[in-house]
């Protein structure tokens, strides 16, 4: 078997494995037998367990963003654009439950070069969900009223919002990936559109 259909699958296995137990609890003799090798085989071709689960959450990130750019199309307004995101988001999530498990919450668990990881993921994310933000705000101004430091606030607002919710409807079968990213617009656009409108909240008068 080619090395790279091999390293697939032992990379399958970890995903599954430590998607389910986390790193700490993970063992390297599940994970080989899972993947149908021994373990000299998987320390072999992926060094350490510390390496593979690294190997894991780079893998499951890159897809992740990867299936999130895919899904938006640049041709359509910018609150179309969103939604083709977040339905993408949503999607890959739900039909890859234990990597983003990975992703959410073992590898945040794992310790500092783990979480150094999903951080960077987050942030390549966070820069494209503020692209969209600023797109949908030169859409509605010409010249955006929003400034810089808030179009970043509102995406990593966005971003925690989205994350938060994949983890309720990961729970609950009867949640479609279409029906999340419905629930998140609701919440979202529909406060971006006002904002976009120059509708802005207030903080009320304390007298």
């Amino acid at each position: 078997m080619p090395r790279a259909e091999r390293e697939r699958q032992m990379m399958d296995a970890g995903v599954r494995v430590f998607g389910e137990r986390g790193y700490r609890a993970a063992s390297m003799d599940e994970i080989a037998e899972l993947a149908g090798v021994s373990k000299p085989l998987v320390y072999l071709y992926l060094n350490s367990k510390e390496d593979l689960f690294t190997a894991c959450i780079r893998r499951e990130s890159a897809a992740l963003i990867a299936a999130v750019r895919a899904g938006v199309r640049v041709d359509v307004p910018a609150d179309r654009q969103l939604w083709d995101g977040l339905t993408a988001f949503f999607a890959h999530t739900a039909e890859h439950p234990d990597g983003w498990a990975v992703l959410h919450s073992q590898a945040r668990s794992g310790g500092d070069p783990f979480v150094a990881e999903v951080v960077a993921m987050r942030e390549e994310i966070v820069a494209f969900v503020t692209s969209l933000i600023a797109a949908a705000a030169r859409e509605a101004h010409g010249d955006p009223e929003l400034a810089e430091r808030e179009v970043a606030g509102l995406a990593q607002a966005l971003v925690g919002a989205a994350e938060a919710l994949a983890g309720w409807a990961n729970g609950d079968d009867s949640v479609s990936a279409r029906e999340a990213a419905a629930t998140m617009m609701n919440f979202a656009w529909a406060g971006l559109g006002n904002l976009m409108a120059g509708a802005r909240w207030s903080v009320p008068d304390a007298s």
